[in-house]
């Protein structure tokens, strides 16, 4: 753990001289979503607050935060821990990716779309499948994902996917095996780009909920064997 912390405290350089509570969730957040605090963890107030160099009431804030996002969960006089996804939270969450990431694409309105990001993200996991780097090809899928929420151009669609993706990083790092579960999608990401690229949204829209439906399969099949396991 003393190495756990010491990574955390190179993070305290992102809090500048405007550190809040924002920041320092902006922060924590990120951490849970790398994997760095797995679900289950209990966060520690003394250490993260010393590695990051911060007040007790500043990163108590910042707990209220991300427990309000529903990655965190108070748990009285045990303290505060990362969440741990039910069965059903998997299924909510991937509900709502299909209501909100395919009404994206709906909404495109007419070609030319801007793709540039979406084109990165597929490249990024081109290149760590081609590497066998299993981790950084599931970051890359969720960049796919968050750069086709952003052709939306809306804060607001942005802000709250951001939520969801960040809880459902918490039901990957509980399942394991990112090969297993982000390789199949890797050339549909691909589809998806392609049919963008050719002005084809209503073909996108269809292998987009395809995927979503197939990935929700594939992740309760394996989700529920863990959750039997415990």
């Amino acid at each position: 753990m003393a190495e756990q912390w010491g990574q955390l405290a190179d993070d305290r350089a992102l809090l500048g001289r405007t550190s809040t509570a924002e920041r320092v969730s902006d922060i924590l957040r990120s951490r849970i979503a790398e994997g760095y605090f797995p679900p289950g963890t209990r966060l520690s107030e003394d250490s993260i607050g010393g590695a990051l160099g911060v007040s007790r009431n500043t990163l108590r804030e910042a707990f209220r935060l991300l427990t309000h996002e529903r990655l965190l969960v108070h748990e009285l006089n045990r303290g505060v821990f990362v969440r741990v996804l039910s069965v059903a939270d998997v299924e909510d969450i991937h509900r709502t990716r299909a209501l909100v990431e395919c009404a994206v694409v709906r909404g495109l309105g007419a070609p030319p779309y801007a793709l540039d990001g979406l084109a990165g993200a597929v490249a990024e996991g081109e290149s760590a499948a081609r590497e066998s780097d299993w981790k950084s090809l599931g970051t890359a899928n969720f960049h796919f994902h968050r750069e086709l929420v952003a052709l939306a151009r809306s804060e607001r669609t942005d802000e709250l996917m951001r939520s969801v993706f960040a809880e459902l990083r918490l039901a990957f790092h509980h399942v394991g095996h990112p090969r297993r579960l982000h390789e199949p999608y890797l050339a549909r990401n691909r589809q998806i780009l392609d049919a963008l690229r050719a002005g084809d949204r209503a073909g996108a829209e269809e292998l987009l909920s395809t995927y979503l439906a197939d990935s929700l399969e594939r992740v309760l099949e394996v989700y529920r064997r863990r959750v039997d396991e415990q």
